[in-house]
Formats: structure tokens, C-alpha cells, sequence
């Protein structure tokens, strides 16, 4: 089966030897993304904002590979600090309001380039 690298300039490039998402078959496996911001290079000011551009990032990586959040069958979440899972919720649940796919959520000491917040998923094409 063919791998196929998906890219968008819609979403950071990867901050080290690895593809924004790979396709196989009809699945997508988007590398983790973090709230960096595409044009400027820099994670967003603080939690919540990280939070909301990491799952546009992600978003947008998967419309790329002609996907959609509405075709993510599951999502690791990353965090630096556990105490902010209810902001971490209201937000997640802003992208997935009507559709909940398999989810963990893991507490880590630290991020690539000092992030607060990373997510991948797996999803399906469209």
C-alpha cells in the first residue's frame, strides 16, 4: 500500500525530521501538532490560545489530506499541566461538538520549543 506525505502551509511546518501527516490507504496520521502559529513561527501567547491554534493547525493538516474533524476516529492530547483540562474541554469542544472520537489525554513535563499543549490524531478520508 502506497504512504503518501501530506503537507499545508495552513499549518507549521514540522519542527524536525518528520511529515505534518502521512496518508495510507483511506487513514491519515497527523503528527503532533503544537499552538504554533503558520506565519509567525511562534506558539500563540498562552494556554487557551496554544489549545485553539494547535487543533486549527491539526484542521487544517486534515482538510489537506481531504479529511475533516468529523472523520477523526481518535486524538492523544498532550499536556504540561493537568490543572487545565476544564479550559482544555471547553475548547476541544469547539472543534468536536458533534462528534466524539476515542480520546487520551496524558500529562508530560515538557513540549517541543516550550509548548503548553500538543495533538495528533488518526482520521479518515473523506
Amino acid at each position: 500500500m502506497a504512504i503518501a506525505t501530506i503537507h499545508t502551509d495552513k499549518a507549521p511546518a514540522a519542527v524536525g525530521p518528520y511529515s505534518q501527516a502521512v496518508q495510507s490507504g483511506n487513514m491519515i496520521f497527523v503528527s503532533g501538532q503544537l499552538g504554533l502559529i503558520p506565519e509567525k513561527g511562534a506558539l500563540a501567547p498562552g494556554f487557551k490560545e496554544q489549545t485553539r491554534q494547535a487543533l486549527q493547525n491539526m484542521q487544517a493538516i486534515l482538510e489537506a489530506g481531504n479529511s475533516s474533524l468529523s472523520q477523526v476516529l481518535s486524538v492523544d492530547v498532550f499536556v504540561t499541566d493537568m490543572s487545565r483540562f476544564a479550559d482544555l474541554n471547553a475548547i476541544y469542544e469547539e472543534f468536536f461538538s458533534d462528534h466524539a472520537p476515542a480520546r487520551a489525554a496524558i500529562e508530560v513535563k515538557g513540549l517541543p520549543l516550550g509548548g503548553l499543549v500538543e495533538f495528533k490524531c488518526i482520521a479518515l478520508v473523506d
